[in-house]
């Protein structure tokens, strides 16, 4: 029987609308989830008042094809694609978990009332285009690794707010990117080397510094304004640097620190010749004031110490100044005291001058955040002292010394050397004691800043106590630059960056440093441009298979090889110059945590996990050489 060509026409035209409405229409079953999902999203919000028909039961449709049926959403062709949240008047936790399976392109939530940190898991909405943020009180650094994985992102809108800290490296994995507004805020350091084609962005009312990428250039002056030390195009040319007037002004300034040092030791020898060196001649203050405080009966001393913590017995100011003091050290932050209290306490006072980063207010908060800190491998901060030109932090002093002490000290004939068990116990210590401080403190870039050997504190049963920790945010900028450890990491003397995985390289040179014996040379050199020598060396020992050269011999262990080539291992990826590939902290804290130095060598070369030298491959150990050259 012959077809009506007109029937098979109309039947196909039929077909071709109902298939185009099933793409089109969602079904009422994911509207339903996606109503599940926004109600959960709208109880982590404060004020949604303007979110009324947002509740249950929900409305059995989001949209009626381009009009939403819920305030706020966004729609197009009768399906949900975005949240348009904008002067409502919100506040509370954006809460990006409830928001993670919902097909989101744009999200904005401008000109309303939120405030704290960077939204927590913003990369968890995959698909999403757009993001607004502007015109809240957002506050705090954004994590390096806010935007990894958006390669959608077209648009990013954050001005208006009061971030700080540097603007997240991640940002330049967004291949689409076409718009960016950071103005009004307080970002810092340098910007970034954007290179996405037809770029607009905006960076102006900073606190940025350094030479306008050349991939910006092109972009107009306005972009730029309100950061008194950019410089370069389409600013003004950045000032040639004058290499001759800066030797002969760090020679006078040395030469001025010489004779003062003198003077002081002829003083000192003087006046303290047959006593007891005390704690007030450290403190550079007018002897009325300190001195004699029975003269002054209306003055409490104890009143400039301002204590964190409730679980000390207090003391006052005199206390410290009357005790007799010993001089523990003189680093590159200021000098240590051990001062011996009247009730038999010692302590141990830090007294800082490169300490003025920040105003007192917001000194005082951060001394209150570290106070609040308290974790069985952090040394907790006990009180601390305040003036605009110095700073004393004042923590329990800890007899055993430090790890650096035990390492490359002289011993005493009846001190034994560490072994491997305990060495492994104060890997596994400070890598639980950097755990929490990444957990405790996620908005800051660098939770520690400082680890190294010397602020690696041991108890009496050899329990680590990491100290000096989350320093970064108060120190001044350019001594922190000079010498902090985590200004010494690839990353920082080449790019002048540092990211969440800094003190990840840190950790790492701390355990080739801990397997060795080695003292990692290149921390004593200030500024930029040190070599990664000692983990160069291990590199350099592992790939000509001499493995048994790497470890210190004063480990003395016949069965824990295998655990030390697997920590080996562990240091060297923690040490990965491409901060791409290096490990995160959660990574590295998780592969030491399966270490056990009772297991020897020979259970694990039966599981094709073996970590001889001889099974290691180039993939296994793969440094970049180049990386570490002086810049």
């Amino acid at each position: 029987m012959a077809t009506n060509p007109n029937n098979t026409t109309h039947f196909r035209l039929l077909l071709a609308l109902f298939i185009v409405s099933f793409l089109v229409v969602p079904s009422s079953s994911n509207d339903t989830a996606y109503a599940t999902s926004l109600i959960k999203f709208k109880q982590s919000l404060t004020n949604a008042t303007m979110l009324e028909n947002w509740k249950e039961p929900p409305l059995p449709k989001l949209c009626a094809w381009n009009k939403p049926n819920w305030i706020g959403c966004m729609c197009q062709n009768g399906s949900f694609y975005g949240l348009r949240l904008e002067g409502m008047g919100l506040s509370g936790t954006i809460d990006t978990e409830s928001l993670s399976n919902l097909p989101i392109l744009t999200f904005s939530v401008m000109n309303n009332n939120f405030s704290g940190p960077f939204p927590s898991g913003i990369n968890k909405l995959g698909k999403l285009r757009s993001l607004f943020l502007a015109n809240n009180g957002f506050s705090g650094e954004i994590p390096e690794d806010s935007f990894l994985g958006m390669r959608s992102m077209r648009k990013v809108v954050m001005n208006d707010n009061s971030f700080t800290g540097n603007i997240p490296l991640s940002m330049l994995k967004l291949p689409k990117l076409v718009e960016l507004k950071l103005q009004n805020n307080g970002f810092e350091g340098r910007i970034p080397d954007f290179r996405q084609e037809n770029l607009t962005a905006n960076f102006s009312y900073n606190d940025l510094e350094g030479r306008i990428p050349v991939t910006l250039s092109k972009l107009s002056g306005d972009s730029f304004i309100g950061n008194i030390n950019l410089c370069g195009e389409p600013l003004q040319p950045c000032k040639p640097k004058k290499p001759v007037l800066k030797i002969s002004l760090i020679a006078a300034s040395l030469g001025f620190l010489t004779l003062a040092a003198l003077t002081l030791l002829f003083l000192i020898y003087r006046t303290r010749s047959t006593r007891p060196l005390k704690y007030e001649k450290s403190i550079d203050t007018s002897r009325t004031e300190y001195e004699e405080p029975s003269k002054k009966s209306n003055v409490k001393s104890g009143e400039l110490l301002y204590f964190v913590r409730n679980d000390v017995q207090r003391f006052e100011l005199e206390d410290l100044l009357r005790a007799s003091a010993e001089v523990l050290g003189s680093g590159s932050f200021g000098s240590s005291y051990k001062a011996a209290l009247y009730n038999g306490q010692s302590y141990v006072v830090r007294r800082f001058k490169q300490m003025s980063n920040v105003g007192k207010e917001e000194f005082y908060e951060h001394m209150r955040r570290l106070g609040r800190l308290s974790h069985p491998n952090l040394l907790p901060l006990v009180a601390f002292y305040y003036r605009k030109d110095e700073k004393l932090l004042i923590s329990e002093f800890v007899d055993n010394g430090s790890l650096a002490s035990h390492l490359h000290g002289k011993r005493s004939s009846n001190q034994m050397a560490l072994d491997w068990p305990t060495r492994l116990r104060i890997v596994k210590g400070v890598a639980r004691g950097l755990a929490y401080l990444y957990k405790e403190l996620p908005t800051l870039t660098l939770p520690h800043g400082h680890l190294k050997s010397s602020n690696v504190l041991l108890t009496a049963a050899y329990e680590p106590l990491l100290s000096d920790y989350a320093l970064s945010p108060v120190i001044n900028k350019d001594h922190s630059h000079q010498f902090m450890v985590a200004h010494k990491s690839p990353e920082s003397t080449q790019n002048h960056r540092v990211t969440r995985k800094t003190d990840v390289w840190s950790l790492g040179i701390l355990i080739l440093e801990l397997l060795t014996g080695h003292f990692p040379a290149n921390y004593l050199k200030q500024g930029g441009g040190p070599t990664a020598d000692l983990a160069n060396w291990v590199n350099s020992v592992v790939r000509e298979e001499w493995t048994g050269e790497v470890f210190d011999k004063e480990m003395r262990s016949r069965n824990g090889e295998g655990q030390m080539l697997r920590l080996l291992k562990i240091g060297m990826c923690c040490c990965e110059w491409n901060v791409e590939k290096r490990w995160g902290l959660s990574e590295a804290v998780e592969k030491i945590e399966e270490l056990d130095f009772e297991d020897d060598f020979s259970s694990y070369a039966s599981d094709g996990d073996v970590y001889s030298s001889r099974a290691m491959t180039d993939e296994d150990f793969s440094f970049s050489r180049a990386s570490f050259t002086t810049t």
